[in-house]
């Protein structure tokens, strides 16, 4: 939710404005005239101003100019009598995004006009960090069982081709995907992502989709879905094996007819955008089995990218290891983070049976229990079960276990993860980094208890 001020000098319609948005669960701070307005945005952010243009002191069109110099990133919504609509239009040319008049028709219009606003200042935002980190992407330092993948990355951004990237959990499915749109002709349009798992299935399609007014209970507004935000740039699917069957069938006409319609409505869209999925799920077994639609695997599977494992591209686990570490530092208020040879060592020697994200962890907690400025062997916590060499385990005796499968290797992190989460099986998924519906169904397959 948004952090808007209100600046009108009636009480009244102070009240109004305030009391219908915080309705909708944003946080609103009043002003009674512009002078005040200034002061309050000069010690707190805002997203979004919502002010009236006439009144004592500081009216709001040199509020608003002044907004605009000083926190241009801020959304404005200008205020006008019914005889002054010329205003709103000189408002709106110094920058204001849309203008209301007074009496405001409803709350209904109020907050349709505000979400709105919202919605592009989000747009806006994803663009400035798209701009901000295009010259940061890495996605390898060398290992060769990247350069095939960058190299077919290179080639396909520049088209509207659909990818999907497969691979294990954490294997950096996301960034990857960021790096395709921060490559691509879009690169100046939004990246709009959504985890498949994350959402029910009735929350996902208005996700997708957005709704009309009383499409459920609930719906007490027109919402725009992700698709219809990602307008002009890329839609990231991620987890998209966790689609049940009619969403996948709805998908599939949007792959299709590029067009789709929010829920409870009947005005058909255009969904110009480029689509990007990603699994870690084995898509083709599903189909076998009648879990997941052939003709949508085909629509996605238009360029098909497997992602290596970390434990495929050993020569990247150091450099990776340094460029997250340094971030961790930078989060904790730590910089200058660094692993010391030994640590590095012992990096280099684990299995990393979940990729990218379990390295990222590991380094966190030692980030934590760490005094000073080195991580040491001992401040990393690695899963036994994951082994101190490429695939095998010291054992509590000192010993060596036998050489694990992948599937051992699996096998021993879920039912740890578990344990660690006194048996909360949705916490043990989130954990792993993958769905719960994709963490029942290795249970059953290992039959774990």
């Amino acid at each position: 939710m948004a952090r808007i001020l209100v600046a009108d000098d009636e009480e009244g319609v102070r009240s109004f404005l305030a009391e219908a948005l915080e309705f909708e669960g944003h946080t609103v701070t009043t002003a009674a005239d512009g002078d005040e307005a200034a002061r309050l945005m000069a010690r707190q952010g805002v997203d979004l101003l919502l002010t009236d243009l006439r009144m004592p002191g500081m009216d709001g069109l040199s509020l608003l100019r002044k907004v605009r110099e000083e926190q241009p990133d801020v959304e404005v919504v200008v205020l006008t009598a019914v005889g002054t609509v010329e205003s709103a239009v000189a408002a709106m040319k110094a920058g204001a995004f849309d203008y209301l008049l007074k009496p405001v028709g409803s709350p209904a219009e109020l907050r349709l006009t505000v979400a709105r606003a919202l919605e592009r200042r989000a747009l806006l935002n994803w663009k400035t960090e798209a701009r901000q980190s295009a010259g940061e992407v890495e996605l390898s330092w060398g290992a060769p069982a990247m350069a095939p993948v960058v190299e077919a990355l290179r080639k396909v951004a520049p088209t509207q081709a659909t990818v999907l990237l497969v691979g294990e959990s954490g294997t950096g499915k996301e960034v990857t995907a960021r790096a395709l749109h921060q490559w691509s002709e879009r690169a100046e349009g939004p990246f709009v992502a959504v985890n498949c798992a994350a959402l029910t299935e009735t929350l996902l399609e208005s996700e997708l989709f957005g709704h009309e007014k009383g499409a459920f209970t609930g719906a007490v507004a027109q919402r725009r879905g992700r698709i219809e935000l990602a307008q002009g740039g890329t839609f990231f699917l991620d987890e998209v094996g966790e689609l049940k069957a009619e969403l996948q069938a709805k998908l599939l006409r949007v792959l299709q007819e590029r067009r789709f319609e929010r829920v409870g409505g009947t005005r058909t869209l255009e969904a110009d955008v480029r689509w990007v999925a990603a699994t870690n799920r084995d898509l083709k077994a599903m189909m076998a089995r009648g879990e997941f639609r052939e003709d949508l695997y085909h629509r996605l599977a238009v360029f098909p990218i497997r992602l290596p494992s970390l434990r495929e591209r050993r020569e990247d686990l150091r450099p990776l290891a340094e460029l997250l570490l340094r971030r961790i530092g930078e989060e904790l208020g730590r910089p200058g983070l660094r692993l010391s040879p030994e640590a590095v060592a012992r990096l280099e020697a684990f299995a990393w049976p979940g990729n990218v994200r379990e390295l990222r962890n590991a380094l966190e907690r030692a980030a934590i229990l760490a005094d000073g400025p080195v991580v040491e062997p001992r401040h990393l916590w690695l899963d036994p079960t994951g082994a101190a060499g490429p695939v095998e385990a010291p054992s509590s005796e000192g010993g060596r276990l036998p050489s694990l499968t992948l599937e051992e290797l699996e096998r021993r992190a879920i039912e740890q993860a578990i344990a660690d989460e006194a048996g909360n099986r949705k916490r043990a998924a989130q954990r792993l980094g993958i769905g719960l519906r994709t963490l029942y169904d290795k249970l059953r397959r290992y039959e774990a208890p």
